[in-house]
């Protein structure tokens, strides 16, 4: 079963130190281990580590992207908010 993470908690998770996520629509992903790999350079993630990074995502990346880095990457989902 997969974790449930708020905002707030990806938020914690922005260095090397405690580990760097990002939010992609609703899932959260450890980028953590993939910084030297990524094509686009680590100092792309290192910005958005600990964000919702879905515009950023999608402007550059297909859905073939996703599809295979994503099961390797996610560590969980984002908890339902509510709108006020």
């Amino acid at each position: 079963m997969s974790k449930t993470f708020t905002a707030k908690e990806v938020g914690e998770h922005k260095d090397e130190q405690n580990g760097m996520y990002i939010i992609v629509d609703s899932g959260v992903y450890d980028i953590t281990k993939f910084l030297d790999e990524h094509p686009g350079g680590a100092k792309i993630l290192k910005r958005v580590a600990g964000k919702n990074a879905t515009k950023q995502f999608w402007k550059y990346h297909g859905k073939n992207v996703l599809e295979k880095y994503g099961a390797k990457l996610k560590v969980g989902e984002l908890a339902e908010t509510a709108k006020l």
